[in-house]
């Protein structure tokens, strides 16, 4: 009787602590509708990815996808930059900011004209990178889509990492070697180094 009881209160106990563990900031879960958000590039920023400006700037929606579709390059934008319009099937979402009525609504679909030199190619996984300009999300180039191997769990957890610590660059600065392969070691280790010396100011 003592080791039933014993039982029925471990199972309590294992109960409540599954339902009381929290979600980290970037765990979030999507019913994807069959709709399409079309994102704008903001091809004149001078930076892109997911470590820009000189201490970083908030990232408004990223999500790993596959790429669907690319269309050839042109120069219909004229001098200003090479468009080719690509699509992207989203699998799952690590950051969604509210950004009012535009605010990411569960699309399966996005789609953008600034894969241009990306190195992508379609059937590639990709993690994207967006940020928002003029209330709406926006994709400021090449670099803001990264092709990862499926089995590349090491720079999804980063960028996780990255997310749940509110974009706090020390909790990534391990990672340093991570994001060296995608050529985005640089920029991570200026908005590091902009941290520290942050950090050094208030001391």
């Amino acid at each position: 009787m003592r080791k039933v009881y014993s039982f029925w209160i471990l199972l309590g106990i294992i109960s409540i602590s599954a339902c009381t563990n929290k979600k980290s900031k970037s765990d979030i879960e999507i019913v994807f509708t069959q709709d399409t958000l079309n994102a704008g590039y903001t091809y004149w920023w001078p930076q892109s990815g997911p470590f820009i400006g000189a201490c970083g700037e908030e990232l408004s929606l990223v999500f790993e996808g596959t790429v669907s579709a690319l269309k050839e390059p042109n120069n219909d934008p004229g001098p200003l930059y090479t468009s080719q319009e690509g699509i992207v099937e989203l699998e799952k979402v690590y950051k969604i900011k509210d950004l009012g009525a535009n605010t990411y609504a569960g699309q399966k679909f996005f789609t953008t004209d600034c894969f241009y030199e990306s190195g992508v190619a379609v059937g590639d996984q990709v993690l994207v990178f967006c940020y928002d300009y003029e209330d709406a999300y926006t994709i400021p180039g090449k670099n803001s889509i990264v092709k990862i191997d499926a089995m590349d769990f090491s720079t999804v957890a980063s960028i996780r990492t990255y997310i749940d610590s509110d974009q706090d660059p020390l909790s990534v600065q391990k990672d340093i070697e991570v994001w060296k392969t995608h050529g985005l070691e640089e920029s991570l280790m200026q908005i590091i180094d902009c941290k520290e010396e942050m950090n050094r100011a208030i001391e």
